[in-house]
């Protein structure tokens, strides 16, 4: 491994690296109401107490994964048996026995996690730029979204505003107010007047009646003149709908009734992200992470940004102030409810080294430091506006775990570092990704494990595929990737895991979340799909950017995920046996040409990610596909992708010269893409910079990562870079 950069600075035994220590002595320590002393104490604690079990978890992860490869060559002549395969795992221990029916005993969650269902925008906290825009996320125009996307049928041309476009979008936006706030009668298309009247909204009509509306509790509030408001609230399935009038906007001049703009309440929550969308390897990184993330939780984190030849200062917005219908003040939250992802278990970080020079596992710095960062939101003055938790909670999302005695893990770990700085027990609510394959067959175990932290679970298609792969890998050839959404294995999955949600009590305690939505430029598709996610129960979806977040509310104005949440509690549990049914391709008959062009698609996918996570330290972006469309990718795109080229490889279908060959040729293909791009350095026709090594080694050596993760290699090859630039 690169030796680091940076000095080192000695507290408790423990080297910090001194990026990171300057970030904790002068900015996060200072305010937050803990002795930095008795920090730096709390942290070598953590590491010489907890580090060794969670060395002993690792391990046990590479046992049970010996165990099944074992399983599965010794029984490679024969055909695979479904029940003898559930034993094995049962008695294994991978599989573990299911306890007495319970419900999680969650307190203290805010209303966006337990009672209002909506959009969840995910940005890497590194980049401070995303990071605000996704906090600021919490209202959306859907005007905006509407006109510079393909949801009306077609883009917008270059140039200034379009008026016929313009015209369309307000059609769009009268239309659908008919649909989520209807009135008694007639329609909001052609309405001239919307005024308040002794509580109630009158509106009046393009034949100048006035009606009220069909529903006259969706009128929350209002700013303005009763008579001639400059703002109306509605509210649809607990998200607001807030129309705004101005008749001397450009828009709004042209409206009949001088509405300029629908505004939607849309990322009701938004992760920001220390895990699979940055690329933090080293303390200077990891100092930048945690301080934008302390920024966010203070209320202070502000950036530069140049747009249209101007150069601004972006700041986090403030709440949002109307009149009720009785006349009382009404303030309503400005920003997403922030959660913040740590890393998982894996991997270990040179930020900090123990009393024996080793690099601590990241996980617990994450713990420890991201809970003290967001005691800054915590304890700042009560009635302070942009309070981030109204209940005084933090959210963490913790991914990557393997079962429950992980999850068990990191209770523990968050129950001492609430001890250690001062903190109620519970304070920290703790997300569970369900990714991984043995947390998927033991979900309810995992919750158990942590019933009074719960505050949120998911699906996670990609990575849960990648690890289905690696898990399975000696079980036969893999489907292709196209055909892998329509296997048993993964629609089982899905309702498998709302169905244990709720049947652990999550409905008003907790999200249940569905995942992303990759293609940030195909909006009219998502439009079209993406109430899926809802109907199937889930109260929070992941979107790409605060435009997906806006359209993608309207799929919760449609549908009442807690109704939905009360009917699919009484279906049957989705098969624990269909969600081990393993997605291999029992007798290939593949074409060259289709086999060629999986290898393209994979091969070309991991380059353009690599390269910039690698070359630029970019670990989650807008990334074209071997089609040019671009695609949100990050590193569980990469992992399906390399684990799905390692088993092909493995099985005998590729060998490793056409892999190869293919790379070169799908290099040279994603250093066309780069062209534009005065910083990017071409891996062709050398292939031998860090990047392209990297990604030729995530399917070379891809059998032998542990569970087929991607972070072992991409961070060796970006801490020798950045070495190197050093030097």
């Amino acid at each position: 491994m690169a030796t680091e950069t940076y000095e080192y600075v000695d507290e408790s035994g423990l080297a910090i690296g001194a990026p990171l220590h300057e970030f904790l002595v002068d900015e996060a320590l200072p305010d937050s109401g803990v002795d930095p002393a008795a920090f730096f104490s709390s942290l070598a604690t953590l590491v010489a107490d907890y580090g060794p079990r969670n060395a002993e978890l690792l391990e046990t992860r590479e046992q049970l994964q010996a165990a099944i490869d074992a399983w599965h060559l010794e029984r490679s002549t024969v055909a695979h048996d479904p029940v003898e395969y559930r034993t094995f795992l049962e008695d294994l221990g991978y599989i573990v026995p299911a306890g007495p029916s319970f419900e999680i005993s969650t307190e203290n969650v805010d209303p966006e996690i337990s009672s209002v269902p909506g959009p969840q925008l995910v940005v890497p906290v590194m980049n401070a730029r995303y990071a605000i825009n996704a906090a600021n996320a919490r209202w959306g125009s859907l005007y905006d979204a509407l006109y510079g996307t393909d949801v009306l049928g077609d883009l917008p041309n270059p140039g200034p505003y379009d008026p016929d476009r313009g015209s369309r979008v307000i059609a769009f936006g009268r239309t659908y107010l008919d649909d989520v706030a209807p009135l008694l009668t007639g329609s909001h298309v052609g309405s001239t007047r919307y005024t308040i009247e002794n509580g109630a909204l009158l509106v009046t009509l393009a034949d100048g009646s006035t009606v009220g509306l069909a529903d006259p509790t969706q009128f929350a509030a209002y700013d303005g003149d009763q008579a001639a408001p400059s703002a109306i609230l509605l509210t649809k399935n607990h998200l607001g709908i807030d129309l705004r009038f101005d008749a001397h906007h450009p828009v709004g001049s042209t409206d009949s009734a001088g509405i300029a703009d629908i505004v939607l309440e849309s990322a009701v929550t938004a992760i920001m992200d220390c895990e699979d969308s940055v690329a933090a390897v080293d303390a200077e990184d990891k100092a930048l992470a945690y301080r934008n993330w302390m920024g966010l939780m203070a209320g202070t984190l502000a950036t530069e940004v140049e747009k249209a030849g101007e150069t601004f200062t972006r700041t986090l917005v403030s709440d949002r102030q109307y009149q009720g219908a009785d006349g009382t003040a009404v303030t309503l939250p400005g920003r997403s409810l922030m959660l913040v992802r740590n890393v998982g278990h894996l991997m270990t970080t040179p930020a900090v080294l123990d009393p024996e020079g080793n690099e601590i596992p990241e996980g617990l710095l994450d713990a420890i430091v991201t809970t003290l960062c967001a005691l800054h939101d915590l304890r700042r003055d009560a009635g302070t506006v942009g309070h981030n938790s109204r209940e005084g909670s933090i959210y963490v999302v913790k991914p990557k775990m393997h079962g429950p005695d992980e999850v068990a893990f990191a209770n523990d770990v968050f129950t001492f570092v609430e001890n250690a700085l001062g903190l109620p027990e519970n304070t920290v609510k703790l997300g569970i990704m369900d990714e991984e394959r043995r947390t998927t067959v033991n979900l309810a175990e995992c919750i158990r494990a942590a019933e009074a932290r719960v505050a949120f679970i998911n699906t996670g298609f990609l990575d849960r595929t990648g690890d289905e792969i690696h898990t399975s890998m000696h079980a036969g050839p893999m489907v292709p990737k196209s055909t892998m959404k329509s296997q048993p294995w993964i629609s089982a999955y899905e309702n498998y895991n709302v169905d244990v949600g709720l049947a652990c009590g999550l409905r008003g305690r907790a999200q249940i979340g569905k995942g992303m939505w990759a293609a940030p430029d195909l909006m009219a598709d998502m439009v079209e799909q993406k109430v899926s996610h809802p109907r199937a129960g889930a109260n929070c979806a992941w979107v790409p950017s605060p435009t997906a977040a806006t359209l993608h509310a309207m799929h919760y104005h449609q549908v009442d995920v807690l109704a939905v949440q009360d009917e699919l509690a009484e279906r049957t549990h989705a098969s624990l046996d269909d969600i081990l049914t393993i997605p291999v391709e029992v007798e290939p008959s593949w074409s060259s040409t289709e086999i060629q062009a999986e290898l393209d698609n994979n091969a070309q996918g991991i380059l353009g990610y690599v390269v910039r996570w690698v070359d630029a330290g970019v670990g989650c972006s807008k990334v074209p596909d071997i089609h040019d469309v671009g695609l949100m990718e990050d590193r569980a795109t990469c992992r399906i992708s390399s684990q799905h080229m390692a088993n092909w490889l493995h099985h005998g279908i590729v060998d490793t010269a056409q892999v190869t060959a293919t790379f070169e040729q799908m290099a040279t293909k994603v250093d066309a893409q780069n062209a534009s791009d005065p910083t990017y350095v071409p891996m062709a026709p050398s292939f031998d910079g860090h990047a392209y090594q990297a990604a030729l080694a995530l399917v070379l050596s891809g059998t032998e990562q542990p569970s087929g993760y991607t972070e072992p290699i991409l961070h060796a090859r970006r801490r020798q870079l950045k070495a190197a630039s050093s030097d």
